[in-house]
């Protein structure tokens, strides 16, 4: 049988997947999952998987970056069937025998890597003072634009909410990354929590999610009791629980202590006895050390017992003095408010927050130590950004693949940390996180070598999500001057005082 090559641009396969991928949801998220399988979503999902299933898109040319080796090679073609890697190096046989084939043909200074993950991935803003809420038309978008395939929100204002977004993303009806749910905060980051829950209500809890698709959990003002049950009754599920913890004070959980109850992965700080109890974590994390005893030790806790570290290296430095080598924009990220909306967050004074200035540069030292201490494997990518309208989540991934590189991590364990050790903190690994043969189609083409400039890993140019193409230039194009309200009759839906 002789194939039948339909050979165009990068770009034209990518507006060509986008156009029919963008539905006409108004800007307004489904209040449901039942609403998100309404006549129009389901007519634009038809559309949307007209163009897929069945498919067989080859990718030749460029570079590879497969997330297993620690180099780039030459891309010796991918072949994607039904959503997944089928070959990579195909024969002219092979290839011959799939019949109509989509070819997209990459040029000697494109890389290609897999799709990236955020495990901190907040689709929160509160642009006017008035609260949280979480924005699932056009983060999503955002996410997709700059590679990032697979996010896990790590605490959810409005579950219910964001579990639509997911179902409606799933079913082809909008596009984005797979949402890898996290329900709400296990703990008091959660407006209502009861405090004197008892561990069976915690257990019940943690079923209910479940049922509702949840993928993991975020534990923030937790204490021992409430973590211990959360923890137990999500590996029932064979489910993981992350957790931004304390020192121990005011029964909050060190973190060295959650690993003994079992935590799979820790946020923010590694904790330890270099933060006692006596006072705040953020009192002890300006003054660490990497080159003490009690650093030592807590590093190799982390390392005997596989726990994974979110290090957030970027998130604090948002409220700091914002070192202009990680925060200098490279889009006008506010271009995607409405305009209401930027003349409002632009008009807005704005304080340096001194600790978390301290903290920043605290976190680099810190971070190389454990990555030296042979951590390296453990360390997971989180930007952790709730949005106020300067900058946007879905961007945060290159600040912090940025940070790490300036950390002295190499460049190719940073893209390891934001994709096959992401994976494996979600226990996705056997489905994501490298380029190899049997894994979904995550991908994602970037001009230039990200290897030996980490910044090229902005410089995204395609991006597929499980076999699906997408133009970055379109997704951004959806979402520019659409966030935020167009008005102050529309300031009650963006959060209340």
């Amino acid at each position: 049988m002789t194939a039948r090559w339909s050979q165009t641009s990068v770009l034209t396969v990518c507006v060509v997947a986008v156009l029919a991928a963008l539905p006409s949801w108004g800007g307004v998220p489904p209040a449901s999952p039942e609403a998100a399988r309404g006549p129009a979503s389901r007519a634009a999902a038809a559309a949307a998987a007209a163009q897929v299933p069945g498919e067989t898109l080859l990718i030749r040319g460029g570079w590879l970056f497969d997330s297993v080796g620690d180099g780039r090679v030459r891309n010796p073609g991918i072949v994607v069937r039904a959503g997944k890697i089928f070959s990579i190096g195909p024969s002219d046989e092979q290839v011959a025998g799939f019949g109509e084939i989509e070819v997209v043909d990459l040029d000697d200074g494109a890389t290609i890597l897999p799709g990236l993950f955020d495990l901190h991935a907040h689709h929160a803003m509160d642009l006017f003072g008035r609260g949280r809420i979480d924005e699932v038309d056009y983060n999503p978008l955002i996410f997709l634009a700059n590679g990032v395939t697979s996010v896990f929100p790590a605490g959810e204002v409005d579950p219910e909410k964001v579990m639509a977004a997911r179902i409606a993303i799933d079913n082809g009806e909008r596009p984005g990354p797979r949402i890898m749910n996290s329900g709400p905060y296990f703990g008091s980051a959660r407006p209502g929590w009861n405090r004197d829950a008892t561990p069976d209500q915690i257990r019940e809890e943690v079923d209910y999610w479940v049922s509702q698709g949840a993928k993991g959990f975020k534990a923030k003002g937790i204490g021992p009791v409430h973590l211990r049950a959360l923890i137990e009754q999500a590996h029932v599920h064979g489910l993981p629980v992350t957790g931004h913890l304390g020192s121990g004070a005011r029964n909050s959980v060190n973190p060295r202590d959650a690993i003994m109850m079992g935590i799979d992965r820790i946020e923010h700080f590694m904790g330890g006895d270099a933060m006692p109890a006596e006072r705040s974590a953020y009192a002890s994390l300006v003054g660490i050390e990497p080159d003490t005893a009690e650093f030592r030790r807590i590093a190799d806790l982390y390392i005997r017992h596989a726990v994974n570290f979110d290090a957030t290296m970027s998130a604090y430095g948002y409220y700091g003095e914002r070192d202009p080598e990680v925060y200098t924009y490279w889009v006008d990220e506010k271009s995607f408010l409405t305009p209401f909306a930027r003349q409002h967050v632009e008009s807005r004074e704005r304080t340096v927050n001194e600790s978390f200035e301290r903290i920043y540069w605290v976190k680099r030292t810190l971070l190389k130590a454990f990555y030296d201490a042979g951590g390296g494997h453990l360390i997971t990518l989180g930007t952790d950004h709730p949005s106020w309208g300067e900058y946007l989540s879905g961007f945060a991934v290159h600040r912090e693949l940025l940070s790490f590189v300036l950390s002295g991590i190499p460049p190719a364990d940073a893209l390891k940390f934001a994709t096959i050790n992401a994976a494996r903190a979600m226990r996705v690994s056997d489905k994501l996180g490298t380029i190899e043969v049997g894994k979904l189609a995550d991908l994602v083409v970037v001009e230039g070598d990200p290897l030996t400039d980490i910044r090229d890993a902005r410089n995204v140019r395609l991006v597929v999500r499980s076999g699906r193409i997408y133009d970055p230039a379109e997704l951004l194009a959806a979402a520019r001057g659409k966030i935020g309200p167009s008005g102050p009759e529309e300031l009650e839906q963006w959060g209340r005082r």
